[in-house]
């Protein structure tokens, strides 16, 4: 057994470390999968924040530079209100207005700053405080931008080329299913990238530069007046056609065309300033005779920020378990102004962070997550792993139960060898001993003589017993046992018992006690029955020799569903770790009164199989006091088995 047992523990390590190496590996493949998906919805998210602000910049791009004064002036047709002219709808926006080229402004919400409507009045003065503010800061940014601009595209070619290789050691799950580009460029600037020529009519230079008015007749219904008002609105070189647009590299001027009908004005970008953490200026600039005009709209950080959140995020499965936050980037450092979703982890197990691409650059938002949900695959995962290590285990265990049930009856059966041969010696030296005895004439009266001749004869019959205890077992293992059957209520099996066990009991000072009740007719085989219970009380005769009280008592009657038969004694009982062993085959207790008392361990397993054979069960319990009570319960069948 321990030779057994060291192999299983070597079996064992080999199985379970390249095993648990398997699990460790699929946990970190898992989890490195849970976070890229994590990872793969969060940029969703910060994809569709981003789109909705491209929308925004795209919009504002499509507006025409006139719109951004009071009254429309347009060739052919009345003068008619821009559609700016009303305060937004949208909570997130101030408010719409051009910075011109003397610091001064104007707002499509009213057509002279002077007589402003007391409707309009509070926002008028809102935004003219954010064109004074922006005043402060319009010569360094447009100084930062220019000077800005190599550095942005040293910037642009390193994000191109930094992320390769954190892609060959991070790829995510999408990597399996979508071939991406050896460099993946982020986004570094929503809507149009460059400065673009836009050709504009005479009116709209009027709406642009309202100051030159003054000089400018009434717009006529023909246009051969356009060269006039051309004039007086200074405008840049001429276009080739209506409203063409192209981007003009590094600010050069379209080449001069022949027709003198529409003029040409420089669009660049849309940028953004940060009046202060709650407001921005977002603009483009108009390049129109060397004079910069600045169109653009004032947005509100906190509403806009909410608006993001609102529209995509909140109400979604992802706020459930991550924290959203959306932030303004003022001189580097970020003040969060909307923080939405699970509460906010000081150590999240996932983390991640986007910079909106210009002009919302002052913009960020970041996402993270106390805890990863776990992939719905884990679940299986682990059941699976689970099951295979239960498996492995109860293999195992069975395996060692198995041999050593192997190895305990191969010790049960070198026993019960010596143990036969042992009961088999005792009574052939008695008997040859008690016939030489005869011979030689030892016994001189004729009282002596019987007594050995009845010596002989009991242990003749032991010896027959054992012999067929032997015979029935081998028997009864192979199923070639044969029963008798008959029909009775136990009366003759109880009077035979006592009648053969009667002398031998009184000659060792036992008492047999037997309580029956009326039973009903059933079917049994009587000299199987007798054997059983003569094996039961020769066994407490055995082991109860040396008790203060020595009695057996027979109990039969009726219980539902069973015939009860139960042999009692007052002996020394069984130990309870064998109490469920004592029925296998050859199985001994090892304690002094077994070693002490002898025998085969064949008397218990024979009266098991037997009972079993007939249909019955078989218990054995310690009583409260002393001695133990073997119980038999049998089927109270009325027809012999087939």
């Amino acid at each position: 057994m321990k030779r057994l047992k060291r192999y299983i523990v070597i079996f064992c390590l080999a199985i379970s470390i390249p095993l648990a190496y398997v699990i460790l590996r699929t946990a970190e493949s898992l989890s490195r999968e849970e976070k890229a998906q994590l990872s793969f919805f969060a940029e969703a998210l910060f994809d569709q924040m981003e789109q909705e602000l491209a929308q925004w910049v795209q919009q504002e791009e499509n507006r025409a530079v006139d719109e951004y004064h009071h009254t429309m002036l347009i060739s052919g047709s009345a003068p008619r209100r821009s559609p700016l002219a009303e305060p937004p709808q949208l909570d997130f926006i101030l408010g719409y207005l051009q910075n011109n080229p003397d610091g001064s402004f104007q707002t499509p919400l009213a057509a002279d700053l002077n007589h402003v409507s007391a409707e309009h009045r509070p926002l008028v003065a809102r935004l003219q405080q954010v064109n004074n503010l922006f005043n402060t800061q319009k010569y360094h940014v447009a100084k930062s931008i220019a000077a800005g601009a190599p550095d942005a595209a040293v910037k642009e070619k390193k994000s191109a080329v930094a992320p390769k290789s954190k892609q060959r050691t991070s790829a995510d799950f999408s990597d399996r299913f979508l071939s991406r580009p050896a460099t993946q460029t982020a986004k570094t600037y929503l809507g149009q990238k460059e400065r673009r020529l836009e050709a504009i009519t005479p009116h709209q230079a009027l709406n642009i530069a309202p100051q030159a008015e003054q000089n400018v007749p009434a717009p006529a219904a023909q246009v051969d007046a356009a060269p006039d008002r051309q004039k007086r609105a200074s405008a840049a070189a001429p276009a080739a056609r209506p409203r063409e647009e192209r981007a003009a590299p590094d600010g050069a001027l379209m080449a001069e065309a022949p027709a003198q009908t529409l003029l040409q004005v420089e669009v660049a970008p849309f940028q953004a300033v940060l009046i202060d953490r709650e407001q921005v200026f977002i603009f483009r600039r108009i390049a129109m005779n060397n004079q910069i005009y600045r169109q653009g709209f004032v947005l509100l950080t906190g509403p806009f920020l909410r608006h993001l959140a609102a529209a995509h995020f909140e109400g979604q499965p992802l706020s459930g378990f991550a924290h959203l936050n959306l932030a303004v980037i003022e001189n580097g450092h970020r003040h969060a102004v909307v923080q939405t979703g699970a509460a906010a982890d000081p150590a999240p197990a996932f983390s991640a962070e986007r910079k909106f691409a210009t002009p919302y650059g002052y913009l960020s938002a970041s996402l993270s997550a106390a805890s990863v949900p776990p992939s719905p695959a884990r679940r299986p995962l682990m059941l699976a792993v689970a099951a295979l290590g239960a498996v492995l285990l109860i293999g195992l265990l069975a395996i060692y139960q198995s041999a050593r049930t192997v190895v305990d009856m191969s010790e049960r059966r070198a026993q019960f060898v010596s143990s036969v041969t042992h009961e088999l010696k005792t009574p052939l030296t008695n008997i040859r001993m008690y016939i030489e005895m005869l011979e030689n004439g030892i016994a001189a009266t004729p009282e002596r003589e019987q007594d050995y001749l009845r010596i002989l004869g009991s242990e003749s019959a032991r010896l027959s017993r054992l012999i067929d205890n032997v015979l029935e077992l081998s028997r009864l293992e192979k199923r070639r046992r044969r029963f008798e059957w008959q029909t009775g209520d136990l009366t003759d099996v109880l009077d035979e018992v006592q009648t053969v066990m009667g002398p031998k009991m009184a000659q060792e000072g036992f008492t047999l006690r037997i309580e029956a009740t009326a039973l009903p007719a059933f079917v049994y085989d009587r000299e199987v029955l007798i054997q059983i219970l003569l094996n039961l009380i020769e066994n407490s005769i055995k082991f109860g020799r040396n008790a203060p009280l020595k009695q057996i008592t027979i109990e039969a009657r009726p219980v539902p569903g069973w015939i009860r038969l139960a042999v009692a004694d007052t002996g020394p009982g069984i130990p309870r770790q064998s109490l469920k062993k004592i029925f296998d085959d050859f199985y001994r207790a090892d304690n002094a009164s077994t070693r002490n008392a002898g025998g085969t361990g064949l008397g218990l397993a024979l009266v098991k199989k037997f009972i079993t054979a007939m249909g019955g069960r078989v218990q054995a319990a310690n009583n409260p006091a002393d001695g133990c009570t073997i119980v038999l319960l049998l089927p109270p069948i009325q027809t012999p088995p087939a």
